[in-house]
């Protein structure tokens, strides 16, 4: 009988009420295969009432035919629903399942124990709060223990409960425990786990799990429900940090513009005084609607409709935090990354980042793999199924975050295959002393304040030229006529009494970055030091016009950051693939398709076209002197050259 049916019928509506208001406790059970975690599942389940009669009468005669029980009931096949699992005898997919007692609610996750299936596991432990690590008594810790408590700490769980299951079948003994405690202890000490429960349990006998065995009297510290009932969890969601992403902009009428969403983590209240990001701007919350009304204040994961006292433009992907608590706002991080795809991590790839309600283009750079043995790290071309590494992650578009230690909402995002959108892996963003790696060369050394300076300002010579310095990206396939179109654009300017000069990628790489390859990250180099130069050439006075490939937005994204956004332009020559092959005079794509030249962009890497340029030319139906007029008439429009002489 279920608690449901216990209550009185004058009670219902009443139980109704306390049942809505009890706290939810969302839990994993994990650890190595057949270690019993379905069991386990199956035993709570029925020993809590919360089996209708039909389900049992189905487990039962499927436990004669797929059972492993010896003709009782194979409480396992509660969970495991796949008719693979049931063939097999293990967990694949991650099953859910609801029951609740007086104290509490429960969500649990019965994620898989086979090292194949660990992608599945960490899916099942992201929006958990404990997990259940089952040891069996018999082997102790094993690899894939490890693993799933390493993940568990990666994905910020906060309690955990490593439960010694089948003690029935090494006697109930106490000393064996021990062993295993000190075991699993000595591992658990490296990781970020605070809260630490051991519980000796029989999963199938029902020893602990619910009710105190009897055949353990050394062990008096409470059943495993007892546990789970009163694990304190009210103080794990995070209060402080105010973060609404925005979902939707709800316009139904002209004199109504809402925010919809979920809030992230925090409170908000009625009069708050807010931010909304990217943006910067800044006003203050006139309401706050949900389906209930108008409410004063809403706490998180809630789903809102904020209004603002002040017109701001705020759209899909923005956030809105309070004023005086702001997140992390930038365009690079480092993260912990589990890849998931059977596809592994190319790093000539092209990927996007979905973190809240925001996608972006990003390059991913790895930086090292872990070992989730020993919990090091260890150098790694790439990652492969259900491996762990640490990443650099340099974003198109800036985001909003927190380090996922501290806000599991904002510090967490999915990595997505631009070509097929499918999701590849899970990434949580680490704290900056985390992130301890190598240096990044993108990323200028203080100057000191006494160094030797020009003195020779900007504006001088800018008098003197007659123009304003800037920095043209010229980007596009080989053959797009990038090349030509800068040589062209040079002597037009030249002509017109500019002082330019251009910077080719090709001959360039005859001299300053012969030493470098054509992978993400030499390419992430390459160009980093045409900017370098191109920055310099700019502080000078000149125009300077870059012809180059540069195939990843992220990379191209720094460049603008490095030079100055105010005077760099993007532009992309966007001939299409089939075009610049019948261009190509050098044979270069018949060589990349044949292999004889790797990561060649458009053949064997990926291109990304710009999202935002400043220009596209479509450089297969416009003429050479076409494509300079528009440049020279953008260059004019944008200021950096004309008459710009001060006038008396």
């Amino acid at each position: 009988m279920t608690l449901l049916e216990q209550a009185q019928p004058e009670d219902i509506h009443g139980y109704l009420a306390r049942h809505q208001k009890k706290e939810m406790l969302r839990f994993l059970t994990c650890g190595s295969v057949d270690d019993g975690k379905s069991t386990l599942i199956g035993r709570l389940l029925h020993d809590t009432k919360m089996i209708y009669e039909d389900q049992l009468a189905a487990v039962r005669r499927d436990s004669v035919k797929h059972g492993t029980t010896g003709g009782d009931v194979d409480l396992a096949l509660l969970t495991d629903g796949l008719k693979a699992e049931r063939e097999q005898g293990i967990t694949i997919d991650v099953a859910y399942r609801y029951f609740s007692t007086d104290r509490r609610k429960f969500i649990i996750a019965d994620t898989p124990g086979h090292e194949q299936y660990t992608r599945n596991m960490a899916t099942g432990a992201s929006t958990c709060q404990l997990a259940i690590i089952l040891v069996d008594a018999r082997y102790g810790v094993l690899p894939q223990t490890k693993r799933h408590s390493f993940i568990c700490s990666l994905l910020g769980i906060g309690h955990l409960v490593v439960a010694i299951n089948k003690m029935d079948l090494v006697d109930y003994s106490q000393d064996r425990f021990n062993q295993i405690k000190t075991q699993f202890a000595e591992f658990a000490d490296k990781l970020d786990i605070k809260d630490v429960h051991f519980i000796p349990i029989s999963a199938l006998k029902g020893d602990n799990v619910v009710t105190i065995s009897a055949h353990m009297p050394w062990y008096q510290a409470g059943s495993l429900l007892n546990h789970l009932e009163t694990v304190h969890i009210a103080s794990d969601r995070n209060l402080e940090d105010f973060r609404f992403p925005v979902q939707i902009v709800r316009r139904p009428n002209l004199d109504f513009r809402g925010f919809a969403g979920t809030i992230a983590s925090g409170v908000v209240r009625r009069g708050d005084a807010v931010m909304a990001l990217p943006s910067g701007r800044k006003s203050r919350v006139q309401s706050i609607l949900t389906y209930d009304g108008d409410l004063a204040e809403a706490c998180c994961p809630m789903a809102v409709t904020l209004t603002l006292e002040d017109q701001i433009d705020i759209s899909r992907g923005d956030m809105i935090v309070h004023q005086d608590n702001p997140p992390h706002f930038g365009q690079e991080f480092y993260a912990r990354v589990v890849w998931m795809s059977e596809k592994p991590l190319d790093p000539t790839g092209g990927y996007l980042i979905k973190q809240t309600t925001r996608t972006t283009p990003a390059e991913i750079t790895l930086l090292n793999g872990i070992d989730i043995h020993t919990l090091t790290e260890k150098p790694l071309d790439t990652l492969r199924l259900n491996e762990v590494g640490r990443c650099a992650i340099a974003t198109t578009q800036p985001l909003a975050f927190d380090p996922y230690r501290r806000n599991r909402a904002t510090g967490a995002f999915i990595i997505i295959d631009r070509q097929t959108s499918d999701t590849l892996a899970a990434g949580m963003i680490l704290e900056r002393e985390q992130a301890r790696g190598p240096a990044d060369h993108w990323l200028a050394a203080p100057a000191p304040a006494d160094r030797p300076q020009s003195r020779v300002t900007p504006l001088r010579r800018r008098e003197r030229l007659n123009q304003k310095p800037v920095t043209i990206l010229l980007t596009g396939l080989t053959g797009s006529g990038k090349a030509t179109i800068a040589y062209a654009l040079e002597e037009r300017l030249f002509e017109e009494g500019r002082m330019v000069t251009v910077l080719h990628g090709q001959e360039l790489r005859r001299g300053i970055t012969n030493d470098l390859g054509f992978g993400a990250d030499d390419r992430s180099e390459n160009l980093r030091r045409v900017a370098e130069v191109a920055r310099i050439l700019n502080d000078t006075g000149l125009i300077c016009i870059c012809a180059l490939l540069a195939p990843h937005a992220a990379v191209r994204e720094k460049v603008r950051r490095l030079i100055g956004p105010d005077r760099f332009l993007e532009i992309w020559l966007s001939a299409p693939l089939e075009v610049c092959k019948q261009r190509d005079p050098l044979g270069l794509y018949q060589l990349a398709q044949t292999g004889q030249i790797k990561n060649f962009p458009g053949v064997s890497a990926q291109y990304e076209p710009p999202i935002h340029a400043d220009m596209v030319l479509p450089t297969h139906e416009l003429e050479v002197g076409q494509s300079v007029e528009k440049i020279v008439e953008l260059l004019a429009q944008r200021g950096f050259i004309g008459d710009l002489t001060p006038q008396i």
